[in-house]
């Protein structure tokens, strides 16, 4: 709900379990509050704004701006950063008017967050100006009645008649002041998305991107909270960034102690030509305010992600069982092969076989071929319409890895149409496993793709798509745009993939698509709008897994994880982990395998077998039931557990990383049981009460070696 206040200029914002408060003073657009719900009147007595001794106009530092740009003494980061044809930087933004609408626009050329009819969310819009330069801004905010989330972007416009440039654009939310921690998630191919929590200083802290992609090492994601908060107790302030390209997010404690959260583009590698009448629409940023711990923002964050981000036929669907064969093979493989693992997969009842790299060109290894998406009919005969139908014969469906950006320079492509890249003209053109990237920001770039891809896709039974991207920007720059413009070069390539993405997703809506980015380099809510799921990491290790899972899981749903059985000595640790082991992790994610199930003993494929069924029985608990983080495998000596719920049905998955000589015994206790009912697991012989299991729990595997696990599967009685 939104609410405004004439006699005071007070907009209410209202979710399920929030309150936002804006105002309008001086003409001055600010925020008064933002955290847990408040009634819909009476609340401006209570209201306080920074610096009302002083003077109005050397008070700014001390004003919670809603858009802090560089004026009247404004000293802390900034939300809008632009260059005047002066060669100042000043920007004075000045309220001009509202507009409260039913439903939520889309973003043009940008992925957002959506509604599917206009009754389920109201949308503010907010004009503010700078009469001086003509820069026009107009800010969104989204308030969904059934979800926790506030959705803002802004629109930026020059409504003048000189030109400007636009160096950084930021959604900013202003906290009370307070003891704070931050909690965001770094890491490195993989080893992604490792979960960190650091105090919050007096000044500023940020991380950013300025790869290209949301990147490896830091996800689009931070939370501010306070020194006690726990998974199920204490405040969270959330934000994330709907955009898959570079991008900066931080937070500054300005003179009053009050943070600036920031989410929004990296300014050192953007900037924007803003001519008359031309318009920049931001990214979306999402933004969730948590009173119950970690918990309760992964409980708001994850529905809302798996239904009002992802898109399309496999949003709500149980995502197949799969086994890909690269971990099997690499590029070694012929037609006979590929049909022995899936004969094998076929037999403990996996329903979908995914041809990795390796079929197309002459792409014997990962020098050449990218870009020429023509079959290797010496590999295999017959084609793919052959090996998919083929697949199609053993009852499960087929599914394909393409790798569209990039370009090998030992190609058909590249020796066509060699400026086709993003490079720098008379410098070296610096490749990473040997590849370039193609510039998406040209449309004839674009086009190809979409033709190419395509072509393929009709030619075969395609089922699913892998989509990776394997590395990152170095001279990220387009020998297409005018001096002046090459810093647009990032943006534009990611406008340019998403009309590419939302073009062939479109025209293939059977198609169940998969991004990656060498493992998880592109986790984020803008691929998540085309894909519904993301190849989580390269490192298919289980106790590496129980880690990145763990903290991907802080936003991400699981159903947007992708998790698989691998094969042992781990390819990219060398661990060796029981097959129990390795299938009670994946279960975590979109289950699947990734090794030569032809190669594998009579007991590991029985309990590969076992495995398949459960999640067969069990996957829509997992893929869209409620999640619940028990143990924090960075904090409890590598102990971690977690728990899936809907309706009757409540999963619990405990891994022990290590065991310990005369063990003292670990408990892990459930979460949001109904204390009077009684819960069976009649696997392992185990009937108590709701209120048993949430304060008692359940004791902890201390035998059967490290990496020790154990699933749970409870039915309320």
């Amino acid at each position: 709900m939104i609410q405004y206040n004439e006699s005071n200029m007070l907009f209410h914002l209202q979710g399920p379990t929030y309150s936002y408060l804006l105002g309008v003073k001086n003409d001055v657009l600010m925020q008064y509050y933002w955290g847990g719900r408040l009634p819909s009147d009476a609340v401006e007595g209570l209201l306080e704004l920074r610096g009302e001794a002083a003077s109005f106009d050397t008070a700014h530092s001390r004003h919670p701006l809603v858009v802090p740009t560089q004026e009247k003494g404004y000293f802390g980061q900034r939300a809008l950063c632009v260059v005047n044809p002066e060669g100042d930087d000043v920007l004075s933004l000045r309220y001009q008017g509202y507009r409260i609408l039913s439903g939520k626009k889309p973003l043009c050329g940008l992925p957002a967050s959506y509604v599917e009819n206009e009754t389920e969310a109201d949308t503010l819009e907010i004009d503010l100006k700078d009469e001086l330069t003509g820069v026009a801004v107009t800010l969104s905010f989204t308030v969904f009645h059934a979800y926790d989330v506030l959705a803002r972007s802004m629109q930026v416009k020059n409504e003048g008649d000189k030109p400007f440039k636009l160096t950084d654009v930021q959604s900013a939310m202003r906290l009370p002041a307070d003891k704070y921690e931050i909690i965001h998630l770094k890491g490195a191919w993989a080893r992604e998305r490792q979960a960190r929590r650091v105090a919050l200083g007096e000044g500023t802290y940020a991380i950013k991107s300025r790869r290209g992609a949301s990147g490896h090492e830091n996800n689009p994601f931070m939370a501010i909270v306070k020194p006690h908060t726990t998974e199920d107790q204490g405040d969270v302030y959330a934000m994330t960034h709907v955009y898959s390209g570079s991008f900066s997010a931080g937070v500054d404690v300005g003179i009053d102690n009050e943070p600036t959260m920031m989410i929004g583009m990296c300014s050192d590698v953007f900037n924007w030509d803003m001519a008359p009448g031309a318009v920049f629409q931001s990214p979306e940023a999402l933004f969730v305010y948590a009173p119950d711990g970690l918990n309760g923002l992964s409980h708001r964050m994850h529905p809302f992600v798996r239904q009002r981000i992802c898109r399309g036929k496999w949003r709500d669907l149980p995502r197949p069982i799969l086994v890909n064969n690269w971990e099997a093979t690499y590029f070694g493989f012929n037609y006979d092969k590929l049909i022995a693992i899936a004969k094998r997969g076929a037999e403990i009842g996996c329903e979908l076989f995914v041809l990795d790299d390796g079929w197309f060109g002459k792409r014997d290894s990962d020098n050449c071929s990218l870009g020429d998406w023509v079959v290797n009919e010496g590999k295999l005969d017959g084609g793919i319409k052959r090996i998919a139908e083929s697949i199609n014969e053993l009852a499960m469906q087929f599914g394909l890895w393409f790798e569209p950006e990039m370009v090998s320079p030992d190609s058909d492509l590249y020796r066509a149409h060699p400026d086709w890249c993003l490079h720098v003209d008379g410098r070296d053109r610096t490749e990473c496993r040997n590849q370039l990237i193609l510039d998406m920001s040209r449309k004839e770039v674009q086009d190809y793709i979409i033709e190419i891809v395509s072509g393929v896709l009709r030619s075969a039974p395609i089922s699913y798509v892998k989509w990776d991207m394997n590395r990152n920007m170095a001279e990220g720059f387009s020998c297409m745009l005018p001096a002046q413009q090459r810093m647009e070069t990032q943006h534009r390539y990611m406008l340019g993939l998403y009309r590419v993405l939302e073009e062939i997703t479109s025209a293939f809506p059977e198609v169940l698509f998969e991004s990656c980015s060498g493992g998880g380099g592109r986790f984020d809510c803008g691929m998540l709008y085309y894909m519904p799921q993301t190849w989580t990491s390269d490192d298919t290790d289980a106790r590496e897994r129980t880690r990145i899972q763990y903290g991907t899981s802080l936003i991400y749903p699981c159903s947007a994880m992708g998790a698989h059985v691998s094969a042992v000595p781990n390819h990219q640790t060398g661990r060796i982990a029981s097959f129990q082991t390795r299938c009670d992790v994946a279960m975590g994610g979109n289950f699947g395998f990734e090794l030569d199930l032809s190669k594998q003993t009579e007991e590991d494929l029985a309990t590969a077998k076992k495995a398949v069924e459960m999640v067969k029985k069990l996957r829509t608990v997992m893929q869209q039931g409620e999640y619940t983080r028990l143990l924090n495998p960075f904090e409890n000596e590598g102990r971690a557990a977690w728990q899936f719920t809907r309706e009757n049905t409540v999963i619990v998955c405990v891994y022990v990383d290590h065991q310990q000589p005369n063990p003292q015994p670990h408990r892990v206790k459930l979460a949001g049981l109904d204390p009077e009912a009684v819960y069976t697991d009649a696997e392992n012989g185990i009937s108590a009460s709701g209120a048993a299991l949430m304060n008692l729990g359940l004791i902890m595997p201390s035998y059967g070696g490290d990496f020790a696990t154990k699933v749970y599967v409870f039915e309320k009685k």
